[in-house]
């Protein structure tokens, strides 16, 4: 039996409210290079890195200056972050919980970061993460497994007793990836069902006696074998 070891948090959009202000961040820079952005650029601005998200308007504008991209996706999002990022519902209650039980919870993210010692010195300044991980921290970041796997092992424990708190396709393919069991709680985008995957509505559904569940479920899910009754809390 998989006992829980770690929790690993996503940030825009999981513990802080910050994808409404990367989309909005790229609609400011999409519109500066002629571009009107819409639900059909979802999948390549929610949860992606800033390098993807760039790479995305370089290829619908056919600008011919990509870093310069990078850099104005970057400066509108840090502007914005600077100006508050207003916590997920739940999520204070959550990490009190996770720190009065002394089980340790890291941040691992895709923003840069310098937008991550941003949300970290601000609306995350009282929480005590183990370690935080931002896109600058490895080689490649979400989808791929490498930050995932980063945590794990810095935190000197096995991918699959994590739970990975995500809420985009991208950071869910990640920690999938990695071997973590994934706690999905979807902001603007839907994440399609998986093994090791379970889902809630919302942060305040989520109890640590639930993640406990949940990583013997996930790993029960990923072997074949039936995981026990009940998903939520």
């Amino acid at each position: 039996m998989t006992a829980l070891a770690a929790v690993l948090f996503d940030m825009d959009g999981t513990l802080v409210d910050t994808e409404v202000l990367w989309w909005e961040a790229t609609e400011e820079v999409a519109a500066r290079l002629g571009h009107r952005l819409t639900r059909t650029d979802a999948p390549e601005v929610v949860g992606r890195a800033v390098e993807d998200t760039a790479a995305h308007l370089v290829r619908t504008t056919g600008t011919r200056d990509p870093d310069g991209v990078v850099t104005a996706l970057t400066t509108a999002f840090q502007r914005r972050v600077d100006e508050g990022a207003p916590m997920r519902p739940g999520a204070d209650r959550l990490l009190a919980e996770l720190e009065r039980a002394e089980l340790p919870f890291a941040l691992v993210s895709a923003s840069p970061r310098s937008v991550v010692d941003s949300v970290v010195g601000g609306a995350l300044a009282h929480v005590p993460f183990a370690l935080t991980l931002s896109a600058d921290d490895t080689v490649r970041t979400k989808p791929h497994p490498d930050p995932y796997r980063t945590a794990a092992r810095r935190l000197g424990v096995p991918a699959a007793a994590c739970v990975a708190v995500e809420d985009s396709p991208d950071g869910t393919a990640s920690a999938d990836a990695a071997g973590c069991t994934v706690l999905v709680v979807p902001s603007l985008l839907p994440v399609p069902p998986g093994p090791g995957r379970i889902f809630a509505d919302s942060l305040e559904d989520v109890s640590l006696d639930g993640l406990r569940r949940h990583v013997r479920d996930g790993a029960a899910a990923r072997s074949g074998e039936p995981p026990e009754r009940g998903h939520g809390g």
